[in-house]
């Protein structure tokens, strides 16, 4: 696997676990991060970073970046920001 697919699976993995974190589908979250920017501007360049971290910790920090981008988003599905 190279760079860029280990980044695309990390990506997914993002979307996907947050998605579960929130009750919603991957097509919400991966919706909701496109309108904002967030895949090419957020979890690509924080990849060599976050992806060092626990799932926990990363799903953590892209709900905080969804609820800075989208309060309303984030506060309808439940979670805390």
């Amino acid at each position: 696997m190279n760079q860029a697919q280990r980044e695309t699976e990390f990506v997914i993995f993002c979307i996907e676990n947050t998605a579960l974190r929130l009750g919603v589908s991957g097509a919400e979250v991966y919706r909701e991060l496109q309108q904002a920017n967030g895949i090419s501007g957020y979890l690509y360049p924080s990849f060599p970073t976050l992806h060092t971290q626990s799932k926990e910790y990363i799903v953590d920090e892209i709900i905080q970046y969804l609820a800075r981008i989208n309060p309303a988003f984030v506060r309808k599905k439940g979670a805390v920001a």
